[in-house]
């Protein structure tokens, strides 16, 4: 049982369902265009409305199409999304009136068991009134007017709403355990792990997560660029007996940015850099039939500057050819073009087939660990000491760069800052050692460090 009543919104291509969303969960997560068929996989969210809270689904419009179409099965998705909701808002739209597809979608939404909620949205003006009476003919109780992009009919869509989710909190609570005090851990856990898949299109990203979730949630076929909304998943992933909580984003994929010229498609590749940024652990997906290519490398480079943690996992390892020399040829490259990170982890998966999967959700969970490490002020002293008795800093000009000592300021990614004098006339061949033995020897491998140098504020230091 999820923890909040799960609301749908249903209705054919571009009569405003990705904005009232976007209204509904309080920010721009959905992309919306005047072109139609923006959305393709559902979307979710979570919704509030004058104090109600509940989970708010996206859909894709609503189309008469063969299921083996890309219209069709995104219709498939949205017929399912139906099913497993608690109520379904169906928005028409008010200024073009109600249309035959309208007509279609009503007919479909009465057979269901779903509890329905009708929407005429653009209501406002006169035109917008005579889609509102037209509605009634679809057969739905009182239809409710609403402007998704002004925000007008909320309180009436507050009254319609408002039994559903009561009801279904009212369940919730009853179904609950009763608390016990005292039994929370001091240091609270880290919560769900976070873990984003991007890559080039057509790599496999979303049948790389249905595989792991074990079922068809996200739209897949052999057209490029079919995601286009980055679409979170809640997962639960079993080992040796315990369940770990993960959200996973799929993301639409990133080609060179000299090909993205559609507006689209920019938005689109803007949402994949942003759910990066709110990424812990980031799996760079490469097509192994296809290679290592620059794009990756700027990919790979793009989320390193952002301090996440990175892995590569070479997918469809199933059909691809001489694979030895290609995970030689990946691993040989990813060293050389990301240098500023060594030992980021290189996997061989097929999310057709499901190979490699746990072994890439272990090491994810591995990376993550490592990225909020923080080691403790006086063993990275004991470290930093040694490593400047070994190696000195140099002496440019004559003189002396002299390193007093170390603090690790934050985690995720793990940044230190070291104190000295003379500290911006240290080389950056000197800041390439200090980093390079905190992986070695403080366990830092794999994962961006961020190092900063500050200045002595005492002017008789020397």
């Amino acid at each position: 049982m999820s923890r909040f009543a799960t609301i749908a919104i249903v209705g054919r291509p571009n009569v405003g369902k990705s904005t009232l969303f976007n209204r509904l969960v309080g920010k721009r997560l959905a992309l919306v265009d005047d072109q139609p068929g923006v959305t393709r996989d559902r979307r979710e969210g979570d919704g509030k409305l004058l104090g109600l809270e509940f989970r708010i689904v996206d859909t894709a419009g609503f189309e008469d199409h063969d299921a083996a179409t890309l219209p069709g099965r995104m219709r498939v998705q949205t017929e399912k999304a139906v099913r497993e909701a608690d109520a379904a808002l169906f928005m028409i739209d008010g200024r073009a009136g109600v249309t035959p597809l309208d007509e279609e979608i009503a007919r479909w939404l009465r057979s269901e068991d779903t509890p329905i909620i009708l929407l005429v949205n653009k209501a406002e003006g006169k035109q917008g009134e005579n889609g509102l009476m037209e509605s009634y003919s679809l057969g739905f109780d009182n239809p409710i007017a609403l402007s998704a992009e002004h925000g007008e009919g909320v309180v009436d869509l507050f009254d319609a709403l408002r039994p559903i989710v009561e009801a279904y909190d009212a369940a919730e609570a009853e179904a609950l355990p009763p608390a016990i005090e005292g039994d929370e851990a001091e240091d609270a856990p880290l919560g769900p792990m976070k873990l984003a898949i991007v890559g080039r299109p057509n790599a496999g990203k979303s049948t790389l997560i249905n595989r792991m979730i074990g079922e068809d949630r996200l739209i897949t076929g052999p057209e490029a660029g079919i995601t286009r909304d980055s679409i979170r998943v809640d997962w639960q992933w079993e080992k040796d007996g315990e369940v770990h909580e993960i959200q996973l984003f799929d993301t639409a994929g990133m080609r060179k940015r000299a090909k993205v010229v559609d507006k689209l498609e920019k938005l689109s590749v803007a949402d994949a850099l942003h759910a990066v940024d709110f990424a812990e652990v980031v799996v760079l997906l490469l097509d192994a039939t296809k290679g290592l290519e620059a794009q990756d490398l700027r990919i790979a480079d793009k989320v390193l500057q952002e301090g996440r943690a990175l892995i590569v996992a070479l997918n469809k390892w199933d059909i691809a050819e001489d694979p030895s020399s290609l995970f030689n040829g990946v691993r040989a490259a990813l060293d050389d073009g990301l240098s500023q990170v060594k030992g980021v982890p290189v996997l061989s998966i097929s999310g057709a087939t499901g190979k490699g999967i746990d072994t890439l959700v272990r090491v994810a969970f591995e990376q993550r660990d490592i990225w909020t490490n923080r080691v403790s002020t006086a063993r990275l002293n004991r470290w930093f000491e040694g490593a400047v008795d070994s190696n000195p800093p140099p002496a440019p000009g004559g003189k002396r760069i002299k390193l007093r000592y170390i603090t690790q300021a934050r985690t995720r990614p793990p940044t230190f800052v070291v104190f000295g004098s003379r500290t911006d006339a240290l080389p950056g061949s000197y800041e390439r050692y200090l980093v390079n033995g905190m992986r070695k020897e403080l366990g830092f491998q794999g994962v961006p460090v961020r190092l900063n140098f500050r200045n002595s504020r005492n002017p008789y230091d020397e």
